[in-house]
């Protein structure tokens, strides 16, 4: 069927100035104002609060002038854009990247001597090379002089062409798997109900009186918390317990969102089961082992799960679900290689954004380029295979579970250089090989969101709107482009107006030094084959566990356990959500038992309105922080945490 008309001048424009918006107003609001990051994580919550604003606002325009308002596929490009440029100013990319291209240098002390351990192992092109610049960097320019822009352009072209290959890469697998995600498995793909839901010609979803009920609720209790952080006398709604289980050795929290709550209604009930039901036993096990003295050698490392035990289960986990979707992708995937290399195929690839040749050629070259440089920026050739496995896998790995969970907070219990470390030993890396791996933190670590959700969720809606997606070309690499440019562009200016240690802790303190205290703390503590054993051997019962329960769920029908949860159930982020995972759950539950699909149904709206009425209340309060100069008041209008922290 032919795609309606996507791509025109009008919603270009309004997706290039919306992405460049959401690329400095969201490093302004994090790094100043101390607010929630609305790009921090899957739900792109900037992109869904500002789209909100602009269907309010074109409506208004279609009364007024009909012609000047922007059509429904045109309001989905748009959107789209944004999502994807929402993956990049802080969490994603830009916010991490800069201060870790700089940490090794600022951080240096007497005490930690990375000055003699660390520093001859950096390439010149990686970071900048004026030392006045990266101290001003942290610590803010004397007043009137100018920001060292040069300084910066050698390294930011380095490091851009390896960002802008890491996203054409999870661009063109995006496009080879569509049809296979959309079309042949039928995820569900909950994190695009809202918005499909908000450009509904008929304008049902803005009358619904359920969904401004949900709304309201969700808007009035959090700004309860807003209005206490500036009139105490105001009572604060607390959100949240937290409990010490297992002689206190291990924590369990109690944390009720709204976001989190609406999207799972829209999850199948049994991965909704899995998602929460994998965490508690998570840390069911942990506490046990704690309780018994049992622990892996060695450390267990940021980013990771609540034991190393746990950790590595879960990239075991994650690898089995990786290749089996691979596996269960044979025939479509074996379609598009015999398209690309000109054999035998009738796979149409008309409606994809790019030619399946295109893609399958553009994911080759573009992983070659970024193993080349890996391999320039001094990693070993054995271990950029390594990392790249282990990074790819968790990048499709999330993709897969947005794509079919729709968790919006979520992140792998192990992340790559911890990953390839304890799987080789230290051993078999050399000092420059460590050090690279140091600087792969800025991006390859804590991954609460990728351009590759953000693009297949933008499929699907293209998808259900029979939008072309040829013409998405031009809305997602140009969003890619405008947003890196804004938010460098933001961080840098704030950094050298303010000082980076005066902004936010987490991105200029402890993320450099998490990454090149990982690099020093393997320098001078080896990892030995002994731990490497122990590590790949609970690598191996995550990936048996995951294989079992995938046969499981595939092979009877009445299995009620699902796999999903298993691989990212124990981390940080799923402990701030777990709890309103199991409320929607068994809301869900409840409905469909006494009311059955139709009172389901019925009551999506009110769902909706709950996603939507926090992340709106998040907005406006960062409107008016902005308006009165306040800070600090993402502690109680946040969608997600309270510490900019990863370990709280």
């Amino acid at each position: 069927m032919e795609g309606r008309r996507a791509f025109t001048v009008k919603a270009f424009l309004v997706g290039s100035v919306l992405s460049f918006f959401l690329s400095i107003a969201c490093p302004y609001t994090v790094l100043m104002l101390h607010t929630a990051g609305m790009s921090a994580d899957f739900i792109t919550a900037g992109a869904v609060f500002l789209f909100f604003l602009l269907v309010g606002a074109n409506g208004i325009v279609r009364k007024l002038k009909r012609s000047w308002a922007l059509s429904t596929s045109e309001l989905i490009v748009v959107y789209i854009m944004m999502i994807v440029a929402s993956a990049i100013p802080t969490w994603g990319l830009v916010a991490n990247l800069l201060p870790v291209m700089t940490g090794a240098f600022y951080y240096a002390t007497p005490e930690n001597g990375w000055k003699d351990l660390i520093w001859p192992y950096i390439p010149n092109w990686l970071v900048p090379d004026d030392l006045e610049a990266i101290k001003h960097f942290y610590e803010a320019l004397p007043e009137g002089a100018p920001i060292p822009w040069g300084v910066w352009v050698r390294p930011l072209l380095a490091w851009g062409s390896l960002v802008l290959s890491i996203y054409f890469v999870m661009v063109c697998m995006m496009v080879i798997m569509r049809k296979q995600w959309i079309e042949h498995e039928r995820l569900v793909f909950p994190l695009t109900q809202l918005p499909l839901e908000m450009v509904r010609e008929e304008g049902a979803f803005f009358r619904s009186r359920l969904m401004w009920t949900g709304f309201a609720l969700a808007f009035v209790l959090p700004s309860f918390l807003g209005l206490h952080h500036y009139f105490h006398f105001v009572p604060p709604v607390q959100m949240q317990r937290v409990f010490y289980i297992f002689r206190r050795t291990t924590r369990l929290r109690v944390f009720l969102n709204f976001p989190v709550l609406g999207f799972t209604y829209f999850i199948n009930t049994n991965v909704a089961f899995s998602l929460w039901f994998f965490h508690v036993l998570s840390r069911v096990q942990t506490g046990t082992f704690n309780v018994m003295g049992f622990s892996l050698k060695g450390h267990n490392e940021v980013f990771t799960g609540s034991s190393p035990s746990v950790s590595h289960q879960g990239m075991g986990a994650m690898i089995v679900l990786v290749a089996f979707g691979l596996w269960t992708a044979r025939r479509h995937i074996g379609a598009v290689l015999r398209k690309a290399f000109g054999g035998r195929s009738e796979l149409d690839d008309s409606d994809e954004m790019l030619p399946y040749r295109t893609a399958v050629w553009g994911a080759i070259l573009g992983l070659c380029f970024i193993a080349l440089w890996l391999r320039a920026s001094g990693m070993s050739f054995k271990v950029v295979v390594m990392f790249m496995f282990g990074a790819f896998v968790v990048f499709l790995g999330l993709a897969r579970i947005i794509a079919e969970g729709g968790v919006g907070f979520c992140r792998a219990q192990m992340v790559p250089p911890p990953f390839v470390v304890y799987g080789l030993g230290t051993e078999a890396l050399d000092t420059q090989t460590l050090v690279s791996l140091g600087f792969t933190y800025a991006w390859s670590t804590d991954i609460r969101t990728t351009v590759m959700a953000s693009t297949i969720n933008g499929f699907k809606l293209a998808d259900t709107l029979r939008v072309h997606k040829r013409s998405l070309v031009w809305a997602i690499f140009p969003a890619v482009l405008v947003a890196m440019l804004g938010s460098v562009w933001m961080t840098l200016k704030l950094a050298y107006t303010y000082g980076g240690i005066n902004l936010q802790s987490w991105f200029f303190g402890g993320l450099p030094r998490t990454a090149f205290g990982f690099v020093a703390d393997k320098l001078r503590n080896p990892v030995t084959p002994d731990m490497v054993f122990q590590r790949w051997l609970f690598t191996g019962i995550g990936a048996g566990v995951m294989g079992l329960l995938m046969f499981a769920r595939h092979r009877f029908v009445w299995w009620p356990l699902h796999y999903l949860g298993f691989p990212i159930g124990d981390t940080w982020v799923m402990e701030w959500v777990w709890f309103s995972i199991m409320l929607g759950w068994l809301v869900k539950v409840l409905i469909l038992k006494y009311g059955g699909i139709r009172l389901y149904r019925d009551l999506k709206p009110l769902f909706l309105g709950l996603i939507l009425g926090q992340i709106s209340c998040a907005g406006i309060w960062m409107i008016i922080d902005f308006m009165t100069g306040t800070s600090g008041n993402y502690i109680y209008i946040c969608l997600l945490y309270t510490s900019p922290s990863p370990r709280d």
